[in-house]
């Protein structure tokens, strides 16, 4: 039972990290399936499988000596993504939005030439950005161009949408919106916005930035709340079809929107953060008491476990 001045927290429903692990991880999550979601190769696969779109898949450079293959990855393409295939946090990635003569401009308006590029990719097969630390692949895909839904508050970048999924039910979300202070990332430990969604409706609500909640975004100075999310109903599916991918009973499904493919899947993770509370003013542990309370047969398909989740949490 929890003591001291964290009862209040327990009792209000907020999950506490070692409640996460303990409690919620290591009873959901067997270790022999985290390689499923650690390797983001590995996911886009399994993705392939479920039907599941991610981004295009330009090429993948193993080890030190295929990096001389950048060139014929990237062809003729003016505009690409460079991530590492085990990376966390948004770390190691390089946004190139296009290819000017002195170089390389990536989506935060910085500009690199090749050699720094290629420079960062033996990195990232060091192992540098990767868990643990490990040797590591680079991954080159496609960019997104990201629909226009959060264009008034977004600096730069692209922003994506965090499902949290619980027993395969989509029980909390959140939009990760781009700042100045996060370099154009979408990353809330960077400097980015987290703007709670209704999981009815799929509106904007309440948003935390640097732990402290806002209502406009610090850069563009627009309302970050009341903003109708792109196919919501897509979005729900894609993450509660995230336990059929991987057996994983609670991940955090990161998508974007594409303004033509509209939402791909970018990565599954398998020990997702909690600040995805502070941004719907909401505890993740009242809405897993309430899926652990319902009838077991409520959540036999993708479809059924969405259509209880918009009308439950």
């Amino acid at each position: 039972m929890m003591a001291g001045p964290f009862r209040g927290l327990y009792e209000a429903g907020i999950l506490g990290i070692n409640n996460r692990n303990a409690e919620i991880i290591m009873v959901q999550n067997p270790r022999s399936l985290f390689p499923l979601v650690d390797n983001k190769v590995t996911t886009k696969k399994l993705a392939a499988l479920g039907d599941i779109p991610t981004p295009e898949l330009y090429g993948v450079i193993i080890k030190h000596g295929d990096v001389r293959q950048f060139d014929s990855i990237i062809k003729d393409r003016k505009s690409f993504v460079v991530k590492p295939a085990r990376g966390s946090g948004g770390s190691g990635i390089v946004l190139v939005k296009e290819k000017v003569k002195t170089g390389l401009v990536t989506e935060s308006g910085k500009t690199i030439t090749v050699p720094d590029l290629l420079y960062h990719i033996r990195d990232i097969l060091s192992g540098i950005f990767s868990l643990g630390g490990q040797d590591d692949h680079a991954i080159i895909e496609a960019l997104i161009h990201p629909d226009k839904a959060f264009t008034a508050v977004t600096y730069r970048g692209v922003p994506d949408i965090r499902v949290v999924v619980y027993r395969g039910v989509p029980i909390m979300a959140m939009v990760r919106l781009p700042t100045a202070a996060s370099d154009g990332k979408a990353n809330l430990h960077g400097g980015a916005i987290g703007a709670g969604i209704d999981l009815n409706n799929g509106l904007t609500i309440t948003a935390v930035h640097k732990s402290v909640i806002v209502t406009h975004h610090p850069d563009t100075g627009n309302p970050v709340s009341g903003i109708q999310v792109p196919h919501w109903e897509k979005i729900l599916l894609m993450a509660a079809r995230s336990l059929e991918m991987t057996g994983l009973g609670y991940v955090g499904a990161d998508m974007v929107i594409d303004r033509d493919r509209g939402p791909l899947l970018l990565e599954l993770n398998a020990r997702p953060g909690l600040a995805i509370q502070m941004a719907n003013k909401a505890g993740l542990l009242k809405r897993i008491r309430q899926v652990d309370e319902a009838p077991e047969d409520t959540f036999a398909t993708p479809e059924s476990r969405v259509e209880w989740a918009r009308q439950n949490v």
